[in-house]
């Protein structure tokens, strides 16, 4: 990371917290010493004390969006418990997980910031040819206004059918694992996730 940017990051995020952000003690006292560091010219310091408030306003963030998220699809009611906000590496934003039901039939919605799947599921949105198979295992669907892949999947020595949901959000992917045999159901399963709200929270 150049001088530069260490610069523009450090001053947007003053901006930002200063009018709009507080997140707490550990949130100003890193605040203070990337103040501090980069005033002394320790900029090997500031980087990392930038790094853990940006880890700070994504964990936030993260939270927001468990509250946003519904607490029950169809008949299998989320487990408190089990919400889930992890930190990834450095600035690559946060991976949220919820869970309902139990067992091997729990669905998820899993929310991953910076996605290394952004790209693929972009590109099979972008060609229609591929984005809806032949055999009807895939296809291009809107939820909320919103593009995404739905995928049938088949196990066959089970003998069970269930759906994934895969939504790009900006740089976010949204995932619905849904542990359900009927399409229509999975879909509207999708359809109740706030997904708007969701993409304006992560933009």
């Amino acid at each position: 990371m150049n001088n530069g940017m260490i610069r523009h990051i450090l001053s947007v995020t003053l901006l930002l917290t200063g009018s709009v952000f507080s997140y707490g003690q550990e949130f100003e006292k890193n605040l203070a010493t990337a103040r501090t560091a980069y005033s002394a010219g320790n900029l090997e310091e500031a980087r990392f004390a930038m790094e853990q408030m940006i880890r700070d306003l994504d964990f936030a963030i993260g939270r927001e969006l468990l509250s946003l998220l519904p607490t029950q699809l169809g008949s299998a009611k989320y487990d408190p418990q089990r919400d889930n906000v992890t930190g990834n590496t450095g600035f690559a934003g946060v991976t949220i997980q919820r869970t309902y039901g139990t067992g091997d039939d729990a669905t998820n919605i899993d929310i991953i910031g910076n996605s290394p799947m952004i790209g693929s599921i972009n590109a099979i949105l972008s060609l229609p040819f591929v984005g809806n198979s032949a055999d009807g295992s895939q296809r291009v669907i809107k939820i909320a206004g919103y593009k995404g892949v739905l995928q049938k999947n088949v196990d066959s020595e089970m003998n069970k059918v269930d759906y994934t949901i895969q939504i790009p959000l900006n740089n976010s992917l949204l995932t619905l694992n849904a542990k359900t045999s009927d399409e229509a159901e999975a879909i509207a399963w999708a359809n109740s996730i706030p997904v708007k709200e969701i993409a304006a929270l992560i933009q």
